[in-house]
């Protein structure tokens, strides 16, 4: 332990505390006295932390179990320990609830069988003081913990409010397209057909889940993917193919996008609408 243990002795014979004293005069305990239930408090007030109180039960004035009851209400974790002669063993049995007293020790006591008891309070001491320091820190956590769950609760709740505005922007973006009198068809740089409006698939002759998703060089016609070699690193390109019984005037348009490769936009124009 690196916290000094103190123990204080309450006795109004002064015979009793020097008795007291030698007995622990080989241990590493640092030794206080009071010779009343008053002195022991004002002991308790500039002293503490005290880890074990050892207490006559008759003295003047205020007895042994109403000055540990004192002491457990102010100094909880202080370990009370009461000293009586056989003669008052039944009065102390029935108040040492009172006081929460650990131990009821006999006079005459036995010098062995005292100083184990006050071993073992000393343990039970730092033992209570290590639960309580341990459910601070358990507090602590869950505090923690509590501010993280609603940090990420607030977190997820704006991801969520953004992607159901993006998932609007996107679904009107697609109504706006689908509304188009052209065809838009949209390939990443890797060749995969990324979007397709409606007339753009009416003119393709196919459904949307034939194209989305799918490579543009087998899912295209020939005279579109013709058109896609030929913009190779132009930005424009434009040229007509025959799609069906539909001849289509074709724009093509370099996209540029995050990975730094160009993706592509076709803009598909039946020659009939031109001259509209």
């Amino acid at each position: 332990m690196d916290e000094s243990v103190k123990i204080l002795c309450v006795d109004d014979e002064k015979n009793v505390l020097k008795a007291l004293e030698r007995l622990f005069l080989d241990e590493d305990y640092e030794i206080i006295t009071a010779d009343s239930g008053d002195q022991g408090l004002q002991v308790m007030e500039a002293e503490y932390p005290v880890q074990v109180i050892i207490s006559d039960y008759r003295m003047p004035g205020m007895n042994g179990v109403d000055f540990l009851k004192i002491v457990c209400e102010r100094w909880p974790e202080t370990v009370r320990i009461v000293l009586s002669g056989y003669a008052d063993t039944a009065a102390v049995v029935a108040a040492i609830n009172e006081g929460q007293i650990y131990k009821f020790i006999p006079k005459p006591w036995n010098d062995d069988e005292l100083k184990v008891t006050i071993a073992k309070a000393i343990e039970s001491f730092f033992l209570v003081q290590k639960n309580i320091e341990l459910t601070r820190e358990l507090q602590d956590s869950n505090e923690e913990l509590k501010a993280l769950n609603e940090n990420l609760e607030n977190m997820v709740e704006e991801r969520t409010s953004e992607v159901i505005f993006q998932n609007k922007v996107l679904a009107r973006s697609q109504t706006i397209l689908d509304s188009l009198p052209v065809g838009v068809l949209g390939v990443a740089p890797e060749g995969m057909i990324v979007q397709c409006n409606r007339v753009g698939c009416e003119l393709l002759g196919n459904d949307i889940s034939a194209l989305l998703g799918h490579e543009a060089s087998s899912a295209l016609p020939a005279a579109l993917n013709d058109l896609l070699a030929k913009l190779g690193n132009e930005k424009h390109a434009c040229g007509a193919a025959v799609i069906g019984d539909c001849r289509i005037m074709v724009v093509a348009s370099a996209m540029s996008c995050d990975c730094g490769q160009a993706g592509r936009i076709l803009v598909l124009v039946p020659e009939e609408r031109l001259k509209m």
